[in-house]
Parts: C-alpha cells; sequence; structure tokens
C-alpha cells in the first residue's frame, strides 16, 4: 500500500529525535523512499550521518546551500512528497507554521508545501500545556494540518504528562491511513459517541464520564479509509471530528431516532455510552429544597436499547459493532452482552477508575466475535481507532 510513495521527513530538535531513526527503518521496509530533512536543533541529537545512511539518501539542512538549489530548490522539495512529516515537532517548529514564518529550511518548506503534513508533537509537558502552544495547535487543526499525539508519560526531564512523541509504529500507521487506499469509498457508517443526558430537570441531569474521544478516534479513521460516515454524538468534551455528518443529541431517545434516520448503513459502530436509564417524573422547571428536608423521589425507566434495536432492525448494517465498558468480569459480561444484543463484534474493556482509560488517551480493549475474544495492548485510542477501522474494512470487502 505504501511502496513507491515518498515522505519528506522533517527532524526537530529534541531528545525524541532518536525515534525518528526507528521510524525511518520502518518506512524504508515498506518500501517508502524517505527524504529527511534535519534542523540544526535537531543535528546536536541525530547526526546527519546516522540519518542519511537508514534514509539512503542525502540529508538536507542548510537553506541556502546553492548546490541544493541548482539541483532541487526548496519549492520542489516541498512538493515532490506525498506527505510531509515533522518528527519531533517542537514548541518552536508549530509556532513558525501557525505564524506562517518561514526562517530556516523546515520552516519555509512547510510554508510552501500543498503537500498534506502530519505532526508528532514532542515537548515538555508544561510548554505542551501552555495557552500559546494549545493556541498554535487550534490553528494548525483549523488550517488541516494532522497530528498524532502527544502520548502521556515520563519525559526525559524527569516530569510526567502529556508530551511525549509518539511511538515510531503510532506514527508509521498514521501514516498509513493519511496515504492508503480508501478501501472504504462508496461505503455508509454509523459511528455513535459520547455520553447521554438524561434530564432530572432543566437544569440537571443524569450522565456518565465518557468523553467521546474513542468514537470520534473511530470515525476520524473510518473517514480516512474513504468511508462516508455519520457521526451521532452525544455532549462530549473533544470536538466532533471533520469530514463527516455530525449529528448532535443529548438524550438517548434522540440517539435512537438519529442512528434510525441515517440508515441504510453498511456497518454501525457503537462507541456511545448510552444511559441505561431516564428520569421519568423529570421536573418541567428547576427543583427547589424547601424547609421541609424532603428529598425529591426519582422515577426511572429504562432507555431504548439501540444497540439490540439495529441489531434486530429490517434494515441492519452487515456489519454492527458495540462496545462494552466493564468494570469487573470483562470478557464474560462482554460476551454474553455480544450474544444478547445480537451484534457482530463487542469491544470491551475495564473502565476501572485506576485504569485512566474513561475519559483517558489511551484504551486496552478486547475484541470479542463469534470466534473468541482477542486481547489488544494498551495504546493511545487513536491507534486503537485505526486498527478496528481497518478490520472493518477487510471484514467488509471479503463480503
Amino acid at each position: 500500500m505504501l511502496a513507491e510513495k515518498r515522505i519528506l521527513l522533517i527532524i526537530g530538535g529534541g531528545i525524541a529525535a532518536y525515534k525518528s531513526l526507528s521510524l525511518i527503518r520502518l518506512l524504508r521496509q515498506a518500501g517508502v523512499a524517505v527524504t529527511p530533512v534535519l534542523t540544526r536543533a535537531g543535528a546536536e541529537f541525530v547526526t546527519p550521518l546516522s540519518v542519511s545512511a537508514l534514509a539512503g539518501e542525502k540529508v538536507h539542512s542548510a537553506l541556502f546551500d546553492l548546490t541544493d538549489e541548482a539541483e532541487m530548490g526548496h519549492i520542489q522539495l516541498s512538493r515532490v512528497a506525498d506527505l510531509v512529516v515533522v518528527a519531533p515537532a517542537t514548541a518552536d517548529l508549530m509556532a513558525k507554521l501557525a505564524q506562517g514564518r518561514a526562517e530556516d529550511l523546515a520552516s519555509t518548506l512547510l510554508l510552501a508545501t500543498d503537500t498534506p503534513v502530519l505532526v508528532a508533537p514532542a515537548m515538555n509537558v508544561r510548554m505542551w500545556e501552555h495557552p500559546a502552544t494549545q493556541r498554535n495547535l487550534t490553528v494548525l487543526r483549523g488550517d488541516g494540518v494532522g497530528f498524532i499525539g502527544p502520548n502521556d508519560g515520563e519525559m526525559a526531564c524527569g516530569e510526567f504528562g502529556p508530551g511525549r512523541m509518539a511511538e515510531p509504529e503510532e506514527i508509521f500507521a498514521a501514516i498509513q491511513a493519511a496515504l492508503g487506499d480508501k478501501v472504504m469509498a462508496g461505503k455508509h457508517v454509523i459511528v455513535t459517541s459520547g455520553p447521554t443526558h438524561e434530564p432530572i430537570d432543566p437544569v440537571r441531569y443524569i450522565a456518565n464520564r465518557s468523553s467521546g474521544a474513542q468514537g470520534t478516534a473511530m470515525a476520524e479513521a473510518l473517514r480516512d479509509l474513504g468511508a462516508r460516515v455519520t457521526f451521532v454524538t452525544g455532549p462530549s468534551s473533544v470536538p466532533p471530528p471533520q469530514g463527516v455528518e455530525v449529528v448532535k443529541v443529548e438524550t438517548a431517545a434522540q440517539m435512537l431516532v438519529a442512528v434510525e434516520a441515517a440508515l441504510p448503513a453498511d456497518a454501525a459502530v457503537m462507541a456511545a455510552a448510552v444511559a441505561d436509564w431516564r428520569v421519568e417524573n423529570a421536573g418541567a422547571q428547576k427543583m427547589k429544597k424547601d424547609a421541609s428536608g424532603q428529598v425529591p423521589a426519582l422515577k426511572f425507566t429504562e432507555n431504548p436499547d439501540i444497540l439490540a434495536q439495529l441489531c434486530r432492525s429490517v434494515r441492519r448494517p452487515a456489519l454492527v459493532v458495540g462496545f462494552a465498558a466493564e468494570t469487573e468480569k470483562v470478557v464474560e459480561h462482554a460476551t454474553a452482552k455480544r450474544l444478547r444484543k445480537g451484534c457482530d463484534w463487542i469491544v470491551a474493556n475495564d473502565v476501572s477508575a485506576q485504569t485512566g482509560i474513561m475519559g483517558g488517551t489511551e484504551n486496552a480493549i478486547v475484541l470479542i466475535t463469534d470466534a473468541g475474544a482477542e486481547t489488544w495492548p494498551r495504546m493511545r485510542k487513536d491507534a486503537v481507532a485505526r486498527a478496528l477501522a481497518d478490520r472493518i474494512a477487510q471484514t467488509l470487502l471479503a463480503r
């Protein structure tokens, strides 16, 4: 799939630059040509010789190299690749790209290119969380720049948090998604995401801690494979993906209506954390405390079972994937749920508080099918999504 593709790889400064060597090796093994650009700061961490030896090509570093300008000017260099990858991307490189500054070869190439750009940030957690970096991140995403990472973890400086560059394997998977064939072109997939909010009164509601991150990542991964995605989302804490049809809902009942309205579809990925119950006697006005100290009695009733109804529908998609968030007996409960609901696959995970999965950036899933339970390693939610999307594509194309 990647053979005969070309990557322009910009290696910024930072200890994570050593990971770029492994990334080059992965790309070359897949048949990808790599044109390396090493910033002056990047050369403090990896040598031009090691980069060139692995890439099998000359390393570019100086903007005003007359020989290079005669052979391949920086404008041409910025446009001969199928994808520009910046790994690691420092806060400085992100700022230059966001502000349109062209002060060296790397920033000039990024400004001059009309090729898609994928950025793998790497920096101290305080730098990543700084409002200036977050503003630049918003600007770059708005400009269509793709991001992979950063990951949470311990850093070379001894601090812990978001800022670690994604692992070479994760960046390689993101490159595959960016450059891969649109194998799901012509396919329609419904993805549900986020929590539902079930009102108690006009200002209070029942909800859960789902952030919507996994469902959003699934929609993005399926979109990248060429699918037309209808994204039905509850009130999530992450922004909805670009390039998909977004349907925003609040309650389980509204989500059911939206899913049914989106049919027919080739597949459905039901990642939403739908509330099992709603308040039958929800107040039309805000409930008030009074001097009596009497606590209002809430009467609960079951919400519609969206997954089960979809599986029983005469317009059932060819592949229905459910999700099971469990806190104990994960495989046992999820296996029973798959049979009870009638879906093809269940993506199960342990969302106990100590796992940090619900609302976090990583996931550790067990994929349950009629063939049994398949345990996956813990990884970022976007990496989980890409792997699941690939499996969905393979299954639909085999039918």
